[in-house]
């Protein structure tokens, strides 16, 4: 895939033979004009030449050697040569070397028509590279994503070329300064590694994922690739014995079969490290063997040659003939102890299936217009996702979840569900009912008011399982629940369903979304026991202008109330820092110096501690008060006793501020106010074991003439945003009437 830059790059200046060029593409795919395709590649290489010699340089390929790897990478993808034209012209027409017009006179205008639409496709590329779009700019984005869409869903091939052309600019970066790196690695890894497993590309999705993953988390690439390179050796001399083994036994069985080994790519080692939280060792398929057979009937015959050779390991075999992925993706997976205790993982497939593996939409579109049914169906099946996203975004009017459902939904482990008529329904895994609701029809997700589970009621916020039958429980009017967009509470997973509940929102009266956040916003500080502060001053770190944008972003569901709380934490700090210090404390000539997670203005190494009567936590606006013998005590500002104090010894009083040192956390009071009954107490304990809080003091106290119950805790928390958490979790308790944070 890389031949052009082995070849040629290593030497600056060195002069491709195009017309050999030509030749080696043409073993590779077919192309019916070679001269035209050379005259391509003539065009670019004139293209590049005019530029000023300090704009060249061969540290890195230009427009010319650009477009032949790309060239390159659609052969192997089998491409047609219209497809292979526009790669090789396309890097020229964008940095503006070659006119759409010439293209259009020499080459035609179907390969204008890609390479605009290619061009169209920066549009997404800008969703995870530049801010939110600015008031009058958000339009054109939406239409340019419009566009983009679909013309994918016209033809295909311009996501390929721009999945090729992402594969040169990635593999091109290594020596680019580090900003350049990382967003280009970001851009790659958050769409079009994604893009390429919707598509079924497994080869160019490999290839994507570990050159991102190597430079967004190079200590770990590193570590990974390590451990594969001192166990390669002893691995190709393993798996060579192995396949050896297996061969003879297939062959005695009648199963002719092309086996060969292969190397898991470090990125999806790691992931499955994370996701499983085990060691490398523990990472059955390093050692991989693949077989290919003639017939469906001999990948299941070769499972039980394998499985008679070797024992398999429990609960990893895994049947995707019978149950193909989400991107079409057929094979055998199973795992084995292999010779010598090793464990190896074993894939079996067709030679068909293994062509749709590693060319996924690609194996199919050559085949489309011959009509020939399966492949056509097959064909349609890949393409019907970018159907699915297009019918998203035109119904919607909105590109904001555009990156989340393509890098979110495109999980590999899938949930199926079934309707009270009994039809099947394919929703991401942790899917809810209101995902269910609104995945069948919007209006259903608008007017939700309960659900059944296999013949049940169950809360909205119920996590559904495989061979659920759901049915759902509508009203005659109303809307969706705000508390549906709080990502505390659970109800909502796939970004579809919170796409529409935004956008019910969104259109209604603006004056009712003000007032409606304002109520929010508020009934959110009282709860964290927060000070109010000046929103107008913290509008701009949420991209709005003033604070009515705030309260009508909040009611209209396009800002969370975390994000509000989080700027509002940012402003307390900044408001601390100004506040004017006693002259006797202050000494300018010492360094500000950093204790535990408070820093401490102007005194040095002194012993500081949180106030037991407040209780702050980061994100509180605090001062610090001086005392005898027992360093610096940390208070919130408007604590009772240090509003005395600043009035009865303001020299005592210091200047302190939340640093950003390692993870701490501290002492917070709650009360939970409920009807009391049997087995409350074991439900609140429940939730707060769930979240992972320590618990320093607990106290109930009912009032028997009401049948009330006060449950006063002192727990131990990092953060507002947690505690934010702890508080929405803890509400839905049943019987639980409110729940807020308190002072002493």
């Amino acid at each position: 895939m890389v031949t052009v830059r082995k070849q040629h790059l290593q030497v600056p200046g060195a002069s491709v033979d195009v017309p050999a060029w030509v030749d080696e593409l043409a073993a590779r795919t077919l192309i019916r004009d070679r001269n035209l395709l050379q005259q391509a590649a003539e065009a670019a290489r004139a293209a590049e030449a005019s530029l000023p010699a300090e704009q060249r340089s061969g540290k890195v390929p230009g427009v010319f050697l650009t477009g032949l790897e790309m060239a390159e990478i659609l052969a192997d993808l089998k491409l047609d040569q219209e497809s292979l034209l526009a790669a090789v012209l396309y890097r020229s027409v964008r940095e503006g070397l070659l006119s759409l017009d010439v293209v259009r006179n020499d080459f035609g205008d179907e390969v204008v028509t890609l390479i605009e639409g290619v061009l169209r496709m920066a549009a997404i590329s800008a969703l995870v590279t530049t801010p939110l779009p600015v008031l009058g700019q958000a339009r054109a984005q939406i239409d340019n994503v419009r566009k983009m869409l679909v013309s994918l869903v016209d033809d295909v091939r311009l996501a390929l070329i721009k999945l090729a052309e992402r594969t040169c600019a990635i593999r091109a970066v290594k020596n680019a300064p580090e900003e350049k790196r990382l967003r280009v690695a970001r851009e790659v890894f958050d769409v079009y590694a994604p893009l390429a497993h919707r598509l079924g590309i497994g080869q160019m999705k490999w290839e994507l994922e570990d050159l991102s993953f190597r430079y967004l988390e190079p200590d770990d690439y590193q570590r990974i690739a390590s451990l594969l390179h001192e166990k390669r050796l002893d691995r190709e001399h393993y798996i060579a014995d192995v396949l050896t083994s297996l061969h003879t036994d297939l062959e005695r069985m009648g199963i002719q079969a092309e086996m060969s080994g292969r190397a898991k790519h470090i990125y999806s080692i790691w992931r499955k490290m994370k996701h499983k939280g085990i060691d490398f060792s523990q990472v059955y398929d390093v050692r991989a063997l693949r077989v290919l057979v003639p017939e469906v009937r001999d990948c299941y015959a070769a499972l039980g040659v394998v499985h008679s050779l070797w024992r398999h390991i429990p609960n990893e075999f895994d049947d995707y003939i019978a149950r193909p992925k989400q991107n079409g993706y057929r094979s055998l997976h199973t795992a084995v102890v292999g010779p010598d205790g090793k464990t190896m993982e074993v894939q079996i497939r067709t030679h068909e299936m293994h062509e749709e593996a590693e060319l996924g939409v690609c194996a199919h579109y050559l085949y489309k217009e011959a009509e020939q049914a399966t492949r056509g169906e097959l064909y349609e099946q890949k393409v019907a996702w970018l159907r699915q996203v297009l019918e998203w975004q035109e119904e919607l009017g909105d590109i904001s979840g555009l990156v989340d459902l393509l890098r979110s939904d495109v999980e590999e482990k899938r949930i199926y569900v079934f309707t009270p008529e009994g039809h099947v329904v394919d929703l991401a895994r942790n899917s809810t009912p209101v995902d269910f609701a609104y995945h069948v029809h919007t209006e259903i997700g608008h007017t939700c008011r309960g659900a059944k589970l296999n013949g049940h009621m169950v809360p909205l916020n119920t996590v559904l399982s495989t061979g659920d039958q759901v049915e759902i429980l509508t009203g005659r009017q109303g809307g969706p629940s705000r508390d549906w967009l709080n990502p505390n509470l659970g109800y909502v997973c796939t970004s579809r369903a919170r796409a529409k509940i935004q956008h019910w929102f969104r259109q209604q009266d603006r004056d009712r979304n003000i007032e409606a956040g304002r109520d929010m916003l508020e009934a959110e500080m009282r709860r964290l026991a927060l000070q109010k502060a000046d929103l107008n001053a913290i509008a701009p770190q949420v991209n709005l202008r003033t604070a009515e944008d705030v309260f009508c972003a909040l009611g209209g569901g396009d800002l969370r109330l975390s994000q509000v709380i989080r700027a509002l934490g940012v402003s307390v700090e900044a408001e601390t820092r100004d506040l004017p210090v006693p002259r006797q404390v202050v000494r300018p000539t010492r360094p500000r110096t950093r204790h535990g997670d408070v820093l401490i203005q102007g005194v040095g190494q002194l012993l500081t501690q949180i106030a037991g009567c407040c209780k702050p936590v980061p994100g509180d606006s605090v001062c610090g008060y001086i005392t005898q013998g027992r360093g610096v005590t940390v208070h919130r500002q408007d604590c009772i006793n240090l509003l005395q104090a600043r009035e009865e010894e303001p020299e005592r009083l210091i200047e302190v501020s939340w640093g950003y040192g390692e993870e701490q956390t501290y002492p917070v009071d709650v009360e939970v106010s409920a009807w009391d009954r049997k087995g409350l107490l074991r439900d609140v304990l429940a939730i707060v074991a769930n979240e992972q809080v320590n618990v320093r003091v607990i106290n109930s106290s009912t009032v028997d003439e009401a049948n009330c119950v006060r449950i006063r805790l002192t727990v131990d928390l990092q953060d507002l945003e947690s505690l934010g958490r702890l508080l929405d979790r803890l509400r839905q308790v049943p019987n639980v009437s409110d729940v807020r944070r308190t002072r002493t």
